[in-house]
């Protein structure tokens, strides 16, 4: 029997079981061995990827329509927002059909990214989020705020797609057909007027690596991140078919609006069309001159076509976000109690309490969890040791806890 194991080879590389250290996987007519298996894998994914190209029925796709139709259930308001991103999505699976066989492709459909603009917990992430379950394509949320330049502290600019790589399961075909939500994009703008003064290595410098990736271009990418595996093997990914979405509060942008609205001016020469303007809501009259005035680069500008905005959120929008929704923060208290067998429920009263101090604290639709949180969190830590069957909330219950807790942080927050 010895002898027979010694004899067996594989019938790629021709070496033995003792030269290779393990068994050999035996065939009908030969083996093989672990290295040949995996060689193998790699270059039948890499045949794949070269010979094939992803297509889509657009009969079978989700319509505009439908697509915000679904965000309708999650997210209140922000109808623009949905058009333009339901829109995007759209068109962009129709890209992805363009490559079909025997069909004339003169005429190549180029993708258009797309940029949101939105104070603090209006719903960029949110919509974001929700948008991916819908999707049959691999989807991804990065972070702007840790990207800088290579060979600084922080995350490579390919970092982006690597994260895409890992949604994908490494499936570089399907990766290239995926869709980036850059969230924090405001985070990388120029900081200074003069790039001369200082090297912005996690501002105008991050915008410049940005640029290959949503123009699109064949991007070498660590499968694991670049610095910690530096041996590793490069993945190339093509990005002319990855769609980006970014998303950014812009801070202080309503100034560089009203700047360029010129809304102060006063006297005989005020122009008529002024007076129409809602001071209130500056951010729907964005354009991409107050993008370049407060610190994006023009040519990041022009590689995100498609400018939309989120409106603020009102008393009565927060109050819907509350309680309607899917998803809503009551429907998910309401469902943390009844895992335990507890009844819960509010005093109408007591959410609008929760969406006035909302409003005080300027914190938008994130900031009804810092106060629900607080309100609760008693009841949550004892309820489930009594045998109390029912709780219910009402605005002097939440006005004592609140008040209980430290309101000061609740503001930092």
């Amino acid at each position: 029997m010895a002898k027979e194991t010694e004899k067996r080879r594989c019938s790629f590389c021709g070496r033995t079981e003792q030269e290779i250290g393990f068994p050999l996987f035996i065939g009908y007519n030969g083996c093989i061995c672990a290295d040949c298996a995996e060689q193998t894998a790699i270059a039948i994914a890499e045949l794949k990827r070269k010979v094939s190209k992803p297509s889509f029925e657009i009969e079978s796709l989700p319509k505009p329509k439908e697509i915000k139709e679904f965000l309708d259930q999650y997210v209140i308001g922000q109808d623009d927002a949905k058009r333009y991103l339901s829109v995007a999505v759209y068109n962009h699976y129709k890209r992805l059909g363009q490559y079909k066989e025997g069909e004339n492709n003169d005429v190549e459909i180029e993708k258009s990214n797309i940029i949101m603009v939105g104070r603090t917990g209006t719903g960029k992430t949110l919509l974001a989020k929700t948008i991916a379950r819908l999707l049959k394509v691999p989807f991804t949320i990065v972070d702007a705020t840790v990207l800088t330049e290579a060979g600084y502290v922080g995350e490579d600019i390919e970092s982006i797609l690597t994260r895409l790589l890992q949604v994908a399961n490494y499936d570089v075909a399907a990766a290239e057909r995926g869709i980036v939500f850059i969230d924090e994009i405001d985070k990388i703008a120029r900081k200074s007027d003069n790039p001369s003064i200082t090297r912005d290595v996690s501002g105008e410098g991050v915008q410049q690596g940005l640029l290959k990736l949503l123009e699109g271009s064949v991007v070498n990418v660590p499968p694991q991140g670049g610095r910690k595996h530096p041996e590793q093997k490069m993945i190339p990914v093509n990005t002319k078919d990855i769609l980006f979405i970014c998303g950014g509060a812009f801070d202080g942008i309503e100034k560089k609006i009203a700047m360029r609205l010129n809304t102060k001016v006063v006297g005989y020469g005020v122009d008529r069309k002024q007076e129409i303007i809602d001071r209130e809501n500056l951010l729907q009259y964005i354009a991409p001159q107050d993008l370049k005035s407060y610190g994006l680069i023009p040519e990041i500008i022009g590689r995100l076509p498609i400018l939309t905005y989120l409106d603020p959120l009102d008393k009565k929008a927060l109050r819907q976000i509350l309680t309607e929704p899917k998803n809503s923060l009551i429907k998910q208290y309401i469902k943390i109690f009844k895992m335990d067998g507890i009844e819960l429920s509010f005093e109408e009263e007591a959410l609008d309490f929760m969406v006035d101090k909302s409003i005080e604290f300027k914190l938008g639709a994130r900031g009804l969890r810092s106060i629900a949180e607080a309100i609760m969190i008693d009841a949550m830590f004892e309820m489930p040791s009594t045998k109390c069957e029912s709780l219910h909330i009402t605005r002097s219950y939440a006005e004592e806890k609140l008040k209980k807790a430290n309101l000061h942080a609740l503001l930092q927050k």
